[in-house]
């Protein structure tokens, strides 16, 4: 029996869960372990400031109260599984809106895949992109691509291995229609962003500031995830941990 890990970072009431629970509960051993609250945005990071407690939802189910995608699988992984077990997979999403270019960088979708990948196991973040309304999207596109992706990608790595290498992980980015015109294996893109901070007061005066979300905008760049998504493609993006910049190591090297 294949052991399969999901986590999501939008909390463990989201649509785009349910949809992934769905997609592949029937291809392994499925346990859940996902933020109680909506995490987005929240990188990879670890919570090391509080005590961080398991609520069972049911059999193999748990949010993580106040935890974030990371902690989700850190703790799964080193607290729910057996000494010396680990899942064949790990599948975080589905998420909400896009995690494509720059944005990989804000991802708690990415980071929970990221997490897992830094233990050596197969990992995938899936993500479901909105058009500008996801509540919109939601209701008039569904997950139905989405879960057709990951039921095809999981079955793929359990039947023929995971095609990256060691502390890899695989960015999927689907575009937000009920069919698609296949695969394609693409860069992380150019992300444009502008300021998007905005200042309000409350009753009593007191000045506050709300970051709203950036529009999708991006610069054309060939084999990007966002030209891919844009033409009607699933985006396929390897990802590593490793943010070296190579090619100007020897600028640097000169310079100092």
């Amino acid at each position: 029996m294949k052991r399969i890990l999901i986590t999501n970072d939008d909390g463990f009431e989201s649509q785009g869960l349910k949809a992934l629970i769905e997609a592949v509960k029937d291809l392994g051993e499925v346990l859940v372990v996902v933020p109680a609250n909506e995490k987005s945005a929240c990188g990879h990071s670890l919570t090391l400031t509080k005590p961080l407690r398991f609520v069972e939802i049911e059999d193999n189910f748990y949010k993580l109260e106040d935890g974030t995608p990371s902690d989700c699988v850190y703790l799964a992984l080193n607290a729910l599984y057996p000494e010396g077990v680990k899942p064949d997979l790990v599948l975080s999403g589905i998420n909400k809106g896009a995690n494509m270019g720059e944005d990989i960088t804000y991802s708690g979708t990415v980071a929970g895949a990221m997490e897992a990948a830094l233990y050596e196991i197969p990992s995938i973040a899936l993500s479901q992109v909105c058009n500008s309304n996801c509540e919109r999207m939601e209701i008039e596109v569904g997950y139905s691509l989405a879960k057709k992706v990951a039921r095809d990608l999981t079955l793929k790595v359990l039947n023929e291995g995971f095609p990256l290498e060691k502390r890899r992980c695989l960015n999927v980015n689907i575009p937000p229609q009920k069919e698609f015109k296949g695969y394609k294996v693409t860069r992380a893109g150019y992300r444009v962003y502008r300021n998007f901070a905005h200042l309000h007061r409350n009753p009593r005066g007191l000045e506050y500031w709300w970051l709203g979300l950036h529009p999708l905008e991006w610069k054309p760049l060939k084999d990007s995830d966002f030209e891919a998504v844009a033409n009607g493609y699933v985006s396929l993006t390897p990802i590593q941990a490793d943010l070296t910049d190579y090619k100007e190591l020897p600028k640097l090297k000169s310079w100092i």
